[in-house]
């Protein structure tokens, strides 16, 4: 069971006989008597369904006095006229299926704009259902996947290793590793300093184990000092109030 939904309410339209159509041209509203309409009252679009119509009615009692069936927008039962955006024509019947073209005015141009806006929102509709009605007859379309007979494809693969390098690039960097080469001269000897450059200048007091002689070096002294007999501990001791600070 369908019920009627009410899509647009305006409280008062103006109605107004019109002359027949002098030429191809449309119809002019300044061609009607404006100051005078033939009668005032209520507008009233409704639909049921797909169904649509336009109802004049009394302000106060709400009777019928005009209905305005309307199959499609823009067309024959409801058009604008060519000189103004606030009036139309439209085509009313009665139950034995006579009609007549009425002119139909409102007083505001807001007005005629919701009536625009609900005639397109109702037919978008419409058509939209007639689109699922059709989806739902009609099986969708498969796409066609599959290879034809005949048909080859080409692809082209880099294979690479696991780490996402290509192979020989990866053993070409393996054969010239990043390892630098010893320096000249062997490996874990290390040059001692040179014996002018940086000499300490010995005090008279010096303890004969740091005293620098000839090309001896400061290291080969200490070196022998750590390994003096423990019986000359003492005396080295002793002599540690000579030593120079540096």
């Amino acid at each position: 069971m369908e019920y009627e939904s009410v899509l647009l309410v305006k409280p008062e339209v103006f109605i107004y006989k019109i002359p027949p159509r002098a030429n191809n041209r449309g119809y002019r509203a300044a061609d009607w008597n404006l100051g005078e309409p033939t009668w005032t009252g209520r507008m009233r679009l409704a639909a049921k369904g797909t169904a649509l119509n336009l109802k004049l009615e009394d302000k106060t009692s709400g009777a019928l006095f005009a209905n305005c069936p309307i199959d499609t927008y823009p067309g024959v039962a409801i058009e604008s006229v060519s000189d103004s955006s606030r009036y139309f024509v439209i085509r009313v019947q009665d139950d034995n299926g006579r009609s007549a073209f009425l002119g139909l005015g409102f007083g505001d141009r807001s007005d005629s704009f919701d009536l625009n806006v609900a005639l397109q929102d109702h037919f978008k509709w419409v058509k939209n259902q007639e689109q699922i009605e059709k989806e739902k007859t009609q099986p969708k379309q498969e796409l066609d996947l599959g290879f034809k007979e005949g048909e080859t494809i080409k692809i082209n693969m880099r294979i690479t290793k696991k780490d996402g390098s290509d192979g020989p690039s990866r053993t070409k960097a393996k054969s010239g590793s990043g390892i630098l080469p010893p320096p000249p001269g062997g490996l874990g000897k290390i040059a001692p300093p040179p014996s002018n450059a940086g000499a300490v200048r010995q005090s008279p007091g010096t303890s004969p184990a740091h005293r620098v002689s000839g090309n001896a070096t400061e290291w080969s002294d200490y070196a022998s000092a750590g390994s003096a007999p423990a019986q000359n501990q003492q005396q080295q001791s002793s002599s540690n109030a000579n030593w120079v600070q540096f």
